[in-house]
């Protein structure tokens, strides 16, 4: 019986990361498909710097909501209670499935976004106080260099960091999850990487009223 409400809550969950926010809203709300302009990226990040602020700020929102909602569909499982070992496994499974569907959207023709927002909701979901500091860094990060990806990355590879050495956790499952998380955030971003290096990353400005809309 549990792995039969596992594999449905699992298909949930991919079906939630699916919700393509920043495709929907630039098409509906500004007639401009995000993925043609930028970065050609279905996310949060593309569409602040396409639409603008409050485009970008709701679909962060939203995207941040899909990872949240999915990783805690775990108590939807019977018997299960938080910081239960199997408790968190399934926080985890049903969370990146959720990333698996913003980066490949069964609504979006599989083309979305890097999934760092939903990440953030899934983040969230595991464990707050430990996700408000990454968060926090990834923050002061920005302001200091105004690049996104770098940010995303070294918040991303704190994580783990903090976990063991900041708030002591003793959840190898934990662990090992900020661990390959923080190896695949910076695989996705080894463009970036490159950029950074050579000086030609993109800087953030959120601050930009939308700049393209569609007229046709």
């Amino acid at each position: 019986m549990e792995a039969f409400v596992v594999i449905l809550l699992g298909l949930l969950a991919y079906v939630l990361g699916s919700v393509p926010s920043a495709v929907w809203i630039g098409k509906a709300y500004y007639g401009v498909d995000v993925r043609e302009h930028g970065s050609n990226n279905a996310g949060a990040t593309n569409t602040f710097r396409v639409l603008g602020v409050r485009a970008g700020s709701i679909v962060l929102f939203l995207d941040a909501l899909k990872g949240a909602t999915a990783a805690n569909l775990a108590w939807f499982i019977p018997e299960l209670y938080p910081d239960n070992e199997r408790f968190v496994t399934y926080q985890i499974l049903f969370g990146i499935l959720a990333v698996v569907g913003h980066i490949f959207p069964l609504f979006a023709k599989f083309k979305g976004g890097k999934g760092i927002a939903t990440l953030l909701g899934m983040v969230l979901a595991l464990d707050w106080q430990l996700a408000l500091v990454c968060l926090g860094l990834f923050v002061i990060i920005l302001l200091l260099t105004r690049y996104v990806s770098l940010s995303s990355m070294i918040s991303t590879i704190s994580f783990p960091i903090f976990a063991v050495y900041l708030f002591h956790k003793e959840q190898p499952l934990l662990i090992a999850f900020g661990i390959t998380m923080a190896f695949l955030v910076v695989l996705m971003h080894k463009k970036n990487i490159r950029k950074l290096l050579n000086g030609e990353e993109n800087k953030a400005n959120i601050l930009k009223k939308h700049r393209i809309t569609n007229t046709n």
